[in-house]
């Protein structure tokens, strides 16, 4: 068994064990309901998905500056909030989750929730709206922004009709034979923070595309946590347990204290991951030291008179 193999599914897992027996044992975040935008509802709403996406680019800007204060934010700050305000994965595009598509006359309109809901069918239609407005404007809006530090009203008029042309024409009205979509469904509190949970750590070394599971799934999951067949004997890493499946596979016949048993692995991961940390810090050190170490200079040898 491939040592590097088993410490990454090993560090997946106790991740994941972590969040589900500290935050929400009875999450069921993985059975979302398959859903998917309408794309005959964008041309409705694309000139309101423009206002808004340049309102959250103004407002998350704003706010980026005032947390670096007095630092000046970069170019570079702000072409990352553009490239991610359409993500629904990242935290700039989180406001697309307040949003409610609600039908007046024969309009289509965005209204503001005070509480994020549940990503159906209207989530996503907002998101791909939203990135078909933004396209490839995301670098040039980010550096209109930067150079000429509009004001919202500027912002709007510059990526809705200058930039892009979502706002060119009134937007077109409502069939009236049109479906009406879902319900707004406010998000569990529980849900929202183990998704946040989630995307925070999704930069941490061995924790990368997690999905969340419920305590039953868990349970009912075979060969959890091991690597193809089971070659424990193989596996001499003394910084990950063994075993993994085989422990919660025999929850119901021994019943052991699974809680304790994740903590103690966490605790083993932690301190195995900053062992990591420091061999590489260290490495990395020595081998800066070595770059800025002045070549040795050659004595040129005196001329014989």
């Amino acid at each position: 068994m491939v040592k590097t193999g088993f410490s990454s599914v090993a560090g997946v897992t106790l991740w994941a064990l972590l969040v589900l027996a500290l935050v929400a044992p009875g999450c069921h975040c993985a059975k979302k309901p398959n859903s998917a935008a309408r794309k005959e509802d964008v041309p409705y709403i694309k000139c309101g998905v423009c206002e808004r996406i340049a309102s959250e680019l103004f407002h998350q800007v704003q706010k980026k500056q005032a947390q670096i204060s007095p630092k000046k934010i970069s170019e570079y700050q702000i072409i990352e909030i553009a490239e991610n305000v359409c993500n629904l994965k990242k935290e700039e595009a989180d406001w697309i989750l307040k949003i409610d598509l609600v039908e007046n006359g024969n309009k289509l309109e965005l209204v503001e929730q005070d509480a994020e809901g549940i990503c159906n069918t209207e989530c996503k239609t907002i998101e791909r709206a939203c990135q078909e407005v933004m396209g490839y404007s995301d670098t040039d809006v980010a550096e209109y922004i930067y150079k000429s530090k509009p004001q919202l009203d500027s912002l709007v008029e510059f990526l809705c009709k200058d930039l892009t042309s979502a706002c060119d024409a009134p937007p077109p009205p409502l069939p009236k034979d049109r479906t009406p979509g879902e319900a707004f469904m406010p998000k569990p509190m529980k849900d929202a923070e183990m998704e946040k949970i989630m995307r925070s750590m999704e930069g941490l070394p061995g924790a990368p595309g997690m999905k969340m599971y419920s305590r039953d799934e868990l349970m009912n999951m075979k060969n959890f946590g091991e690597d193809g067949e089971e070659e424990e004997e193989d596996d001499d890493d003394d910084s990950f347990p063994s075993k993994l499946g085989s422990v919660l596979r025999n929850k119901q016949e021994q019943k052991p204290d699974w809680k304790k048993s994740v903590v103690e692995g966490i605790k083993t991961t932690t301190q195995a991951l900053k062992r990591h940390a420091t061999k590489a810090s260290y490495r990395l050190n020595r081998w800066w030291n070595g770059l800025r170490k002045p070549a040795p200079t050659k004595k040129g040898k005196k001329s014989e008179l």
